[in-house]
């Protein structure tokens, strides 16, 4: 196994309440050399998360007790552990839901265990590399909008907004674009790189709705995130009120 850093020491949380698909999924990823633990419900699974610190979280919808997409929100209300999704709820919008509460990847059921386990390495390999990626970068400022890439972090007016990996990676390309315009599949390409595996491009849509909301934007009179109809989306001029 090549996954390197701070969370190769740390196991994978596997959340599943079918015993069949624990012990494939487990067999699969120990032969990798991974460290697995397990949980049958969404109670166990925040359990075992506060417990253990996971590197990466396995994670069913249809859970008992507390179901995957509420195990997904209170997760990323503390943290950006990362999420893989592995579910038999696979239409367009679960995958949707899913990805839009904070997962950072969505894997159908039934499934190819050597998929899933390709999956989770290259989610572990973005996850641990952006911080390398970014080591060094100077903060980027949009009026009273200042994204720090080195700590990982986003402040409106000097307080904290707590974003998602996938929202804080949409917001710095769109910094970064310097007011160009930035199609869905540009956007795609930052957040998910080449191996953004079934991730559509109107999820995009979705996580600039959610961004848009945490950082109190208006589409309509946008201050920081600004949609070019038919194209995609630019960082919004700045104005007096931006900065004030």
């Amino acid at each position: 196994m090549t996954f390197m850093g701070e969370a190769a020491d740390r196991p994978i949380l596997v959340v599943d309440d079918d015993a069949k698909i624990l012990r494939l999924v487990r067999m699969y990823l120990e032969r990798e050399g991974f460290r697995v633990i397990e949980a049958r419900d969404g109670r166990e699974a925040l359990a075992a998360i506060g417990l253990e610190t996971p590197a990466l979280v396995i994670l069913d919808l249809m859970l008992p007790e507390v179901d995957g997409l509420a195990v997904i929100r209170a997760v990323r209300r503390n943290d950006r552990t990362p999420i893989v999704v592995l579910s038999a709820r696979g239409t367009t919008n679960d995958r949707i839901s899913g990805l839009a509460a904070g997962a950072d990847d969505y894997v159908p059921k039934p499934f190819s265990p050597a998929e899933l386990v390709l999956r989770v390495k290259r989610v572990l390999d973005r996850t641990a590399g952006a911080p390398t990626d970014q080591a060094g970068r100077d903060p980027l400022t949009h009026g009273d909008l200042v994204l720090d890439p080195d700590r990982h972090e986003v402040r409106v007016g000097g307080s904290v907004v707590a974003l998602t990996r996938v929202e804080f990676r949409l917001l710095l390309a769109l910094l970064e674009a310097g007011g160009r315009v930035l199609s869905r599949d540009r956007l795609l390409d930052a957040v998910h790189g080449e191996d953004g595996l079934d991730i559509l491009d109107r999820t995009i849509d979705v996580h600039i709705r959610r961004l848009r909301d945490k950082l109190g934007d208006d589409p309509e009179r946008p201050r920081y995130v600004a949609t070019v109809r038919g194209v995609g989306y630019r960082a919004a001029p700045v104005t007096a009120r931006s900065g004030s």
